[in-house]
């Protein structure tokens, strides 16, 4: 094995380690010591390639979003054609279907884009960049074909649409465990999608006349 090749793998095992951690107790419980005692790894090794918390915490997240990115953009295309509502149900799901293959990024990418640290705001947002150009190139197609209410532009929608993709999720969990009805299958996860979604989209109360 090559020097490369030692010094890849050890970034491989340090950051697989580090997303374990962070994954499973977040930002504020996690220390370089942890990290090291928990997965044997030396704190020799660790210094050697990242200094701080800091440091290894935008490296899980950088490489959380640029997966995510890599995986929605392709599927994301094919969307657009789709129906409004199924569209933008289906685009969340990617989302989801992508945390459901890997459950321990999720509380990383939450606290990255609900809860970050402040010193790293200002990174975060940089590293967040190409993905929400996604999400933006998305939404816009999808506002564009939208019949939009008066006083509406395609650029508020768009906004708007980036928002409610950020906080579905959490808006999701809540709304069905108001309905005290357990999610416990696929299905019954677009039910719950679409449900909140067409009441995002449409409203619940009619204007007056």
């Amino acid at each position: 094995m090559t020097q490369k090749e030692r010094q890849e793998r050890s970034r491989r095992e340090i950051l697989r380690a580090a997303m374990e951690e962070f994954g499973a107790h977040g930002y504020d419980a996690v220390s370089m010591e942890n990290i090291c005692a928990r997965h044997g790894i030396s704190k020799g090794m660790m210094y050697h390639y990242y200094s701080n918390k800091d440091e290894l915490f935008l490296l899980c997240v950088g490489t959380i979003f640029s997966q995510l990115q890599k995986e929605i953009e392709p599927r994301a295309r094919s969307l657009v054609e789709e129906e409004t509502l199924y569209a933008i149900r289906d685009f969340c799901l990617l989302r989801e279907d992508y945390f459901q293959r890997n459950p321990q990024q999720e509380l990383v990418f939450e606290t990255a884009l609900l809860r970050p640290p402040r010193q790293l705001a200002e990174a975060i947002h940089t590293l967040h960049r190409p993905l929400y150009e996604v999400n933006q190139r998305f939404f816009h197609a999808i506002a564009a074909r939208m019949t939009l209410r008066p006083g509406l532009s395609g650029e508020k929608v768009t906004r708007y649409l980036e928002c409610v993709n950020t906080y579905f999720w959490q808006l999701a969990a809540q709304y069905r465990a108001e309905t005290g009805t357990p999610v416990q299958d696929v299905h019954s996860l677009f039910q719950v999608a679409e449900e909140l979604l067409n009441l995002t989209l449409f409203g619940v109360a009619r204007q007056p006349d």
